[in-house]
């Protein structure tokens, strides 16, 4: 995974409630057996329509709006634990997400895979989402070291993240990765406290 430690990037709002996994990625594109390719998968059905024509009306079809984050409605992540969604916003290219909140087991899917979810009260997702599609251009920082959000030089919002996860992201960990970079540590834990 790549390290996460401070995204400068412009966002695209997707002011949308009650997202679910089944439309972040419809169960039909479930089929794959590696990580790679979902991407192009992404809101699928509010992307394209029925003959598979971009929905122009639909926000990532939109060229004004770039970016790497991701900020959406509440309850973002909702419905069945998929991992794929996390692998699709990934692939995609979406390095953070923030919303008023997360469905619990998105939220723990994203930090596993190198997503940071950040939740931010209503009404600065709200204000973020108005500032961007006002000016698509605008760009925002997010900081993991400080777990706070910076809009023109003005911190916005602080966050929470576990600590634990946070040493993952910046490191670009997963919880293999991270057993391995302490290897020693456990082998030697291994010789002192274990005996057979």
């Amino acid at each position: 995974m790549e390290k996460i430690n401070t995204i400068l990037s412009t966002g695209i709002p997707l002011p949308v409630e009650d997202i679910d996994t089944d439309q972040i990625i419809p169960a039909r594109f479930l089929k794959a057996t590696t990580r790679e390719g979902f991407g192009e998968k992404l809101f699928h059905d509010w992307r394209f329509d029925p003959e598979g024509q971009p929905n122009p009306e639909f926000v990532l079809n939109q060229t004004k709006y770039t970016g790497s984050v991701l900020v959406a409605g509440n309850n973002f992540g909702c419905g069945s634990s998929r991992e794929h969604a996390v692998w699709a916003l990934y692939d995609y290219g979406f390095r953070v997400v923030i919303a008023p909140q997360f469905a619990d087991i998105f939220k723990n899917n994203a930090l596993n895979n190198g997503l940071l979810p950040v939740a931010l009260a209503t009404e600065v997702v709200a204000k973020l989402q108005a500032t961007i599609e006002e000016n698509p251009a605008v760009q925002f920082k997010v900081d993991l070291e400080s777990q706070s959000v910076w809009l023109d030089g003005q911190q916005i919002g602080e966050f929470d993240v576990n600590a634990y996860k946070k040493h993952c992201l910046q490191n670009g960990f997963d919880d293999t990765d991270f057993l391995l970079s302490i290897l020693d540590e456990v082998e030697t834990f291994e010789k002192t406290h274990i005996t057979f």
